[in-house]
């Protein structure tokens, strides 16, 4: 399941689409309707979850998540070697189970690239230039570097500091209230005014205030029109980070001081052990003098922090206090510490252009592309309703080595994602099996996906609907599974219950025979592979088992997982499929009023778009709107780009989230998309905060 930062979460409640679910958690599932069965799974012996593993399937399975789950498989990141292990595995068990896997260019895999990170390309060069042919040179790694976060580009355009690069209406701030920033270079110091002091309006949880972060800062700069960013260093940080060094000395010292007096009062036989805890404690003190000494406290951001760009965004660099303070002093203006000092204590802003001053050069960061791929299964129907589909989905992926979505921060460790989502791959696979064994097709099509890139963003669901293999126009349902691994006391989450009129009935007779205890849940639309589906009208069911404190942890390993719930699961939805494939009727969509809210957006309107993170090219991409949301009402649809709102620009979800909190809950905006190709205007009257 798609856990999406804390940060990411909270864009998503802004635009609608990720309140649905606590913890950033949801799953889909899509049913069909309630039909007679021409045969009826065989019930499970017990209903109660169990820990050992007694049948021929719960060992095959054990053994199946035990592989997926493995270090080998590096944790199924989309940029490993191990998710292509994954894929060859599920495609020759699809191929076992007896579906045909020749059904995309007479294979299994719907292959397509997406940007897994950046890379540093061949030129960064950076100068400064002023008047009377002045010119202040910077040095790749010494004085500046490149930041992956940002695009690439030339620039030759006019300076303008633009002091910590925030516009927060909420803190009456504006650094850029009397500067113009269109087509220019912006300095910009990191962090916020004030740091010290805890009363400050910028002194937010754990002392850290969102609009110290440096994607704040890059969307506001870019929608007010910057031509380039140069970040630098705060100097009270600088100052932290030497306050720091000079504590770790005095630890060293006091260690050294403890170890001389034990060497004093050991006994004859312990003093060569005395000595050898003096003689490390004596070149800890020297370490820790010389790292003060030599240490540069002004340091650059390496290339990778803050993660990687999509390759649409403005050149941004990094360069030292000292060469802004060269220039600075070369224009005649005060050092950076005076600024910032005087801001601190006014709360004034101090930005102001260099008519005479450019900053000329080239940033150049190379985006990776990474081919990845959906696997897909297909078991065909027979009769009058053949060519109506039903699609059953996991995902596959997970997160890697940890980085962006892991909650255990800076682990490099595998995170293995045996319930996220082995646990559902294997389910699905499993599903395969005892659907193909029937001994009459049923009367609709099966198609068994295991959906690549849903820890990105849905990825990879967004890319089949986008790219169906089977018309969705007779795609009557969606099925999915996703974290149905840790069945604790019967209790199954099913959302997409109110997405078809006979789903609710249905799913509830269902469990009944399973002994299921079902917290049912109506809406469509969350952060897993169902939304894309339903995003297209498409009925969809989502089962799911909990959240747990492994979650997106490298603890969430295969000896957690209850395969005998799991059994059960598998025979709920094998009933719930066949249902579907069997009533002559295909289960009606219907469109869900967005619901309340679990999770609160804070000061943002509410605007109701669907993120459609696999969206290529300029703007912020939508896979639809929310029922009944502002953007539905103004008329935005799946596949709009939004470019512009108000008259700031949009390049990306970061932008959107910006400029929405610009705006008040009742206030008509003008947002601008790009659709097929074309500008279109809409009106969008914004909501109240959920």
């Amino acid at each position: 399941m798609s856990v999406l930062n804390s940060n990411r979460i909270s864009r998503l409640l802004a635009t609608g689409y990720g309140l649905l679910f606590v913890c950033g958690v949801s799953l889909s599932l899509i049913t069909g309707p309630a039909g007679l069965r021409a045969e009826t799974p065989t019930k499970p012996a017990s209903a109660k979850a169990k820990t050992e593993v007694d049948s021929a399937s719960g060992k095959r399975m054990l053994d199946a998540i035990k592989y997926l789950a493995s270090d080998e498989l590096e944790g199924r990141g989309v940029d490993t070697q191990g998710i292509n292990l994954a894929a060859d595995y599920i495609v020759k068990e699809f191929k076992a189970a007896g579906l045909n896997v020749t059904t995309v260019e007479e294979s299994a895999f719907q292959k397509f690239t997406i940007n897994t990170g950046s890379k540093l390309g061949p030129t960064n060069e950076l100068q400064l230039t002023g008047p009377d042919g002045k010119t202040i040179p910077l040095a790749y790694d010494k004085d500046f570097r490149s930041c992956s976060f940002g695009g690439s580009g030339k620039f030759d355009a006019e300076v303008v500091f633009c002091g910590y690069g925030i516009d927060a209406q909420d803190a009456k701030y504006n650094d850029y209230a009397n500067v113009d920033v269109k087509d220019k270079v912006v300095i910009i110091m990191r962090r916020t005014p004030q740091q010290g002091d805890k009363e400050s309006p910028f002194a937010g949880a754990h002392g850290i205030s969102r609009y110290a972060a440096l994607r704040y800062k890059v969307s506001t700069a870019f929608g007010k029109g910057a031509k380039a960013i140069l970040f630098v260093n705060d100097y009270y940080s600088t100052q932290e980070h030497k306050k720091e060094a000079r504590e770790l000395e005095q630890e060293a010292i006091e260690e050294l001081i403890l170890a001389t007096e034990k060497w004093e009062k050991a006994a004859q036989d312990k003093e060569e052990t005395s000595a050898v805890s003096l003689k490390k404690a004596l070149h800890d003190v020297q370490q820790a003098r010389k790292n003060l000494k030599e240490a540069h406290f002004d340091r650059l951001m390496e290339f990778g922090y803050a993660g990687s760009g999509d390759g649409r965004s403005i050149p941004i660099a990094h360069i030292t206090i000292e060469k802004c303070n060269e220039l600075f002093k070369e224009a005649g203006k005060p050092t950076l510490q005076e600024l910032e000092g005087k801001i601190d204590e006014t709360f004034k802003p101090e930005s102001f252009a260099l008519p005479q001053w450019k900053a000329r050069g080239e940033i150049s960061v190379e985006q990776i592309r990474t081919e990845v791929k959906n696997v897909i299964g297909v078991l065909e129907g027979k009769g009058p309703h053949a060519d109506e589909t039903i699609v059953i989905g996991a995902h596959y992926d997970h997160v890697g080595y940890g980085g962006e979505g892991s909650l255990a921060p800076g682990s490099t460790d595998v995170h293995n994602g045996a319930d996220d989502n082995a646990s559902g791959t294997v389910a699905l696979i499993e599903l395969a099996r005892k659907l193909a064994a029937r001994k009459e097709p049923l009367p609709r099509r099966l198609v068994f996906i295991a959906f690549t890139g849903e820890e990105r963003g849905l990825i990879g669901s967004a890319h089949y609907v986008k790219n169906p293999v089977f018309d969705l126009k007779n795609t009557v349902a969606m099925l999915n599974m996703d974290m149905v691994g840790r069945l604790t006391d019967d209790k199954l989450t099913v959302f997409g219950t109110g997405t078809a009129p006979r789903w609710e009935k249905l799913v509830e007779n269902t469990a009944k025979a399973y002994d299921l205890k079902l917290s049912l849940k109506p809406e469509g639309f969350g952060p897993s592979d169902h939304s894309s589906f339903y995003g297209k009208q498409i009925p969809v069911l989502h089962l799911f088992t909990g959240t747990h404190s492994d979650y997106h942890r490298p603890s969430d390993d295969w000896d957690k997982i209850n395969i005998p719930g799991m059994e059960r699961i598998i025979g709920f939805l094998e009933e719930i499929a066949i249902a579907t494939a069997e009533n002559p009727d295909r289960p009606q969509y219907v469109k869900i009023e967005r619901p309340a809210a679990t999770m609160r957006s804070g000061n943002r309107p509410y605007f109701g778009s669907i993120p459609d993170f696999g969206g290529e090219g300029p703007g912020y991409h939508i896979s639809g709107a929310s029922p009944g949301s502002p953007a539905d009402k103004a008329g935005l649809k799946a596949g709009d780009a939004i470019i512009k709102m108000g008259k700031t620009k949009i390049d990306g979800l970061d932008d959107f989230d910006l400029a929405l909190r610009m705006f008040s809950a009742g206030e008509e905006v003008e947002v601008t998309v790009l659709r097929d190709g074309k500008r279109v205007k809409l009106t969008v009257k914004l909501g109240k905060p959920k």
